[in-house]
């Protein structure tokens, strides 16, 4: 967990130094900060993410490169649906809703279309990827 949060501070760290750009495996990717109030902790958490455009809404993916649960930042908008959002140099708040259905298929399905990885982890793992869409408050 610690490699962990160390990697995500650092894009982070990019991510604000350099006006919501990060290079790297990311570079060119549409990135977003969500920050979320842990379910558990209480406390804030934010979490670099590369994001689908959906007219108003931000699409995030909660794939965990493939691994077999969701990672904590579902759980965290699940309790607490709230969060703020950073998207290159503008910071708002989100209100955050699972798309599920046919809906969500089609748009995991254009995601796999822009970034092939995302494909890669539908096939890893046998849950079925939640997609979180995050529209302005």
């Amino acid at each position: 967990m610690a490699d962990t949060n160390n990697w995500n501070e650092q894009v982070i760290n990019e991510f604000r130094a350099n006006g919501g750009k990060v290079g790297g495996p990311f570079e060119g990717a549409y990135m977003v900060l969500v920050t979320s109030i842990g379910a558990k902790s209480g406390q804030p958490r934010t979490t670099p993410l590369v994001y689908l455009p959906d007219g108003e809404r931000i699409l995030i993916f909660a794939s965990k490169a493939g691994a077999p649960t969701n990672p904590d930042w579902y759980y965290n908008l699940r309790a607490n649906p709230e969060a703020t959002v950073e998207v290159g140099t503008e910071t708002f708040k989100a209100k955050a809703s699972e798309i599920t259905g046919k809906e969500r298929d089609e748009l995991y399905a254009r995601q796999v279309s822009i970034a092939p990885g995302f494909g890669d982890y539908e096939k890893k793992t046998t849950r079925k990827i939640p997609v979180i869409a995050l529209e302005r408050i």
